[in-house]
């Protein structure tokens, strides 16, 4: 019994090595049944001399007779491994543009075979040196044609045709980064945003979602433009303070939400200023009631409490009595104590910056002048209406 077992065994191990050597392969078929995988087809004889010239350095060779294998079997199932032999030939000569007919023809037409992939990679290193700098050839002469949206649409056909692989991530982290080296903030907002959303796992992550805070502040352009970014920068930093502490302990967010603050606060100032400049006074008011209750804090609703005596003085009584008490507001947030009335900024104060409305040069234009006679201080109260 114990020598038939042995036998067995010697038996079974020769077949098995017979079997390796001579490379078979089995699989489980549907009735769980082991069945001999079918090797892949041998390459036709001229492609693997086209391969073998590409290996000498021989691209030209190379290309011809892939070429001619494709003009002689219009329907051969190989017509897929000699696009891309094509394709890296015309690559190896420095004609890369060409090269892209042959992978894309590949792509479109076989996305079921084995060069499927291999073709987008290849789309992808160009696209890469495209989004890179490197101009494509004028009449195959000099390289003077600006590439860049090539090399966007490259990536983006890649993300299509392989969601959620590894060469889909890499190109949607390629497309953002170029967005943000050529300073195009709002299509870096939204590459990296898609990037954070399909990628979640992904090692770069935490870099799309710092990317994505750095776009968002850069479309603010200044206190004269709209503040949507700022917004949304203040709300996905918030969330990076919550995700990801260590992170936003590193990039300084405390820092970053200060400047946010004094950004968003600047431009509520400068729509005050131009709505002073213009003389609608109401409108005036109402933006720098909104700034100091939004953001008391700022130097900017410092700056806006030192223009109230202006603008309240050129209100019409019914605004006036609506008006917030100034005074209280002033004293909360400057600490100076006045005992003016509601909607009058006291006149004697805590030094403050001057600015181009308050310097001696540059008087108020209808502000009241002090009388010198008086017992009291200057003020800047407004006369009852119907005083001479």
């Amino acid at each position: 019994m114990r020598h038939a077992l042995l036998i067995l065994l010697l038996s079974l191990l020769v077949s098995g090595s017979s079997a390796r050597a001579q490379g078979t392969e089995y699989t489980l078929d549907d009735f769980d049944q082991w069945k001999p995988q079918a090797g892949p087809k041998p390459l036709d004889p001229v492609l693997q001399q086209a391969q073998l010239a590409l290996a000498n350095n021989e691209p030209q060779r190379a290309k011809a007779l892939a070429e001619n294998f494709l003009e002689q079997n219009p329907l051969s199932p190989a017509r897929a491994e000699a696009l891309l032999i094509k394709g890296d030939a015309l690559l190896a000569m420095d004609n890369e543009w060409q090269a892209l007919f042959a992978y894309e023809e590949l792509a479109r037409r076989y996305a079921t075979t084995s060069v499927f992939v291999p073709a987008l990679e290849r789309e992808y290193e160009i696209a890469r040196a495209y989004a890179y700098g490197l101009r494509r050839k004028f009449f195959g002469t000099f390289r003077l044609i600006d590439a860049g949206d090539d090399a966007q649409e490259i990536l983006i056909r890649i993300q299509e045709r392989l969601p959620g692989s590894e060469l889909a991530e890499k190109a949607g982290m390629e497309l953002a980064d170029y967005y943000f080296r050529i300073r195009d903030m709002p299509l870096a907002a939204d590459a990296y945003d898609l990037f954070v959303q399909n990628y979640p796992r992904s090692r770069q992550v935490v870099k799309a979602k710092l990317r994505l805070i750095y776009s968002y502040y850069a479309e603010f352009k200044g206190p004269q433009f709209e503040g949507k970014g700022l917004e949304e920068a203040t709300a996905r930093l918030k969330q990076l303070q919550a995700d990801e502490p260590a992170v936003a302990q590193k990039i300084g967010a405390d820092a970053l939400l200060v400047r946010i603050y004094e950004s968003e606060a600047s431009r509520l100032k400068s729509q005050a200023d131009w709505y002073i400049r213009v003389k609608d006074w109401i409108a005036a008011e109402l933006m720098i009631r909104s700034l100091v209750k939004k953001y008391p804090n700022s130097i900017a609703a410092i700056e806006a409490l030192r223009m109230v005596p202006e603008v309240i003085e050129r209100l019409p009584l019914s605004i006036t009595k609506q008006c917030p008490d100034y005074a209280a507001l002033r004293k909360a947030i400057v600490g100076v104590s006045g005992t003016e009335p509601p909607g009058v900024a006291p006149a004697v104060e805590t030094p403050l910056p001057a600015t181009a409305e308050t310097t001696p040069e540059t008087p108020v234009k209808g502000a009241v002048e002090p009388d010198p006679n008086a017992a009291q201080g200057p003020t800047n109260q407004v006369p009852p209406r119907g005083t001479p």
